[in-house]
């Protein structure tokens, strides 16, 4: 089956959103554009480290360029989303990989996130499926690609980070996340905090 590509070239919309309460949330990446829209399915540290090499790439970006790179310091404040995700949420895939980089040739930063691979760890197979996620290869798992601006991609890092840091609370003693019923804090030997 050939290898299903979700590509926006400058997207209208590209976030980070969640479903849920925290504690129990699920998290998306969603592109939209051109009367479609994509949600991708991932793990709360990826958005984490999506949009905190996001901002670092764009750093180094304006620093390689002297500041002359078209890449704001911050989100710029008119630009900001916080609308919810679009609805109907339709998980295309869970994400497995993502990749990062700047585009020079046309200034842009390019996001790659790539479908959970379901190889067995324990044979030649997972060796194999590792190596296809470093190919372009037309029979490999789904991919999402999206090209945004510097601009837009200062938001997108924005609002992801705010999403992560307001989940529970962590625990002031053991710094684990907070229940609203409290949690067992290995701190306090056993007894709820």
């Amino acid at each position: 089956m050939p290898r299903q590509v979700f590509f926006y070239d400058q997207p209208e919309r590209f976030v980070a959103g969640t479903v849920g309460e925290p504690g129990d949330r699920t998290f998306f990446l969603q592109a939209s554009g051109g009367g479609r829209t994509t949600s991708v399915l991932l793990e709360k540290t990826q958005v984490a480290a999506l949009a905190e090499r996001v901002d670092e790439l764009l750093d180094e970006v304006l620093r390689r360029s002297g500041g002359a790179a078209p890449v704001p310091a911050v989100a710029p404040s008119e630009l900001i989303d916080v609308a919810p995700l679009d609805l109907p949420l339709v998980e295309e895939f869970r994400v497995g990989t993502m990749a990062l980089a700047w585009d020079g040739s046309e200034e842009c930063v390019v996001v790659e996130a790539q479908a959970l691979l379901e190889a067995d760890a324990e044979d030649d197979e997972a060796a194999e499926a590792e190596q296809e996620l470093f190919e372009d290869d037309e029979n490999g798992p789904p991919l999402l690609r999206v090209r945004i601006t510097g601009a837009m991609a200062r938001v997108f890092a924005k609002r992801a980070l705010d999403l992560v840091a307001a989940g529970r609370p962590p625990c002031p003693f053991c710094s684990l996340p907070l229940d609203p019923e409290g949690h067992i804090c290995p701190r306090a030997n056993g007894y709820r905090r």
